[in-house]
């Protein structure tokens, strides 16, 4: 299957994310664009109207699930079940550069996957930063193919080692996706780590369990796929019982979906009281 996403669409959202982490300190001030800094202006009374309604910002939801799935990484990496990280659709987020640059002694190898455009910026964005390592590599990637030189396969191929433990992370990716589309993404990911000692996925996900039962998502999901240039799905109505069955029937061992209000302790932000409709999964094999 070689169906690639326009990548005109992620890109309006990679600038955003960027920006929103860069502004938070969570990030390096090279992966701040003006883009980016005109896109989260221009969704200001966006975001106001969507907090006075009781909902979550765009913002709190980009900054939850990033720190979520952060400390998620830590963990797997300190208590040494992981070594080396895939992440797939990386677009303008700091994370490949970050645990590249803390983990370099203990060896992590970090591969930062996108669609060819978004993956000659971050090599620029990296490159003018003096950011770039030998353990950190960015490559083009398109999670919709089974094969071919730009497939998880391919990649996992060549530049991984087979006896160390792998995670694959997406942020930010599936709600692109028709429910079928990350089934097929889920098979990949799971078929790929099984070829490991120890498999861990990570990702977010907005479910239809949550989603529908807050005021005012109908308009926040409108505006936001106006913003995406398209649409952007929510999955699971069932809501996580049902998204973690769905991810053990795709070949992981084990499936938790967590809430970022339980991870207050990790997440220093004022923000993290918000109400949100993100959750992150954590799926394991092995």
């Amino acid at each position: 299957m070689a169906n690639a996403l326009d990548s005109s669409r992620i890109s309006p959202t990679a600038h955003y994310t960027g920006y929103v982490w860069c502004r938070n300190g969570i990030s390096h001030p090279v992966f701040e664009t003006r883009r980016g800094w005109f896109l989260f202006n221009a969704l200001r009374p966006m975001n106001f109207v969507y907090r006075q309604m009781g909902g979550s910002t765009l913002e709190g939801m980009l900054l939850a699930r990033h720190q979520v799935i952060d400390q998620l990484l830590v963990e797997a990496i300190e208590s040494g079940r992981v070594g080396q990280v895939i992440e797939v659709a990386a677009g303008l987020s700091p994370r490949g550069y970050r645990f590249s640059t803390r983990y370099r002694e203990q060896g992590l190898r970090y591969i930062e996957g996108d669609l060819p455009d978004m993956v000659e910026q971050k090599r620029a964005v990296l490159a003018a930063g003096g950011l770039s390592g030998d353990n950190h590599h960015v490559v083009e990637l398109n999670a919709l193919n089974d094969d071919g030189p730009n497939s998880l396969a391919s990649i996992g191929a060549e530049y991984l080692d087979p006896g160390v433990g792998t995670a694959i992370i997406t942020e930010g990716l599936l709600g692109y996706f028709s429910l079928d589309d990350v089934r097929g993404m889920w098979r990949r990911f799971s078929s790929l780590l099984g070829a490991y000692p120890h498999g861990l996925y990570l990702s977010d996900l907005n479910h239809g369990g949550d989603a529908n039962n807050m005021r005012g998502t109908k308009l926040f999901r409108t505006l936001l796929s106006a913003f995406a240039r398209g649409q952007v799905y929510t999955h699971f109505d069932g809501g996580s019982d049902e998204a973690a069955a769905e991810l053990e029937a795709c070949g992981f061992s084990s499936a938790e979906i967590h809430n970022p209000q339980h991870f207050t302790e990790h997440l220093q932000l004022s923000h993290q009281s918000e109400p949100t409709v993100v959750r992150v999964i954590e799926a394991r094999i092995g």
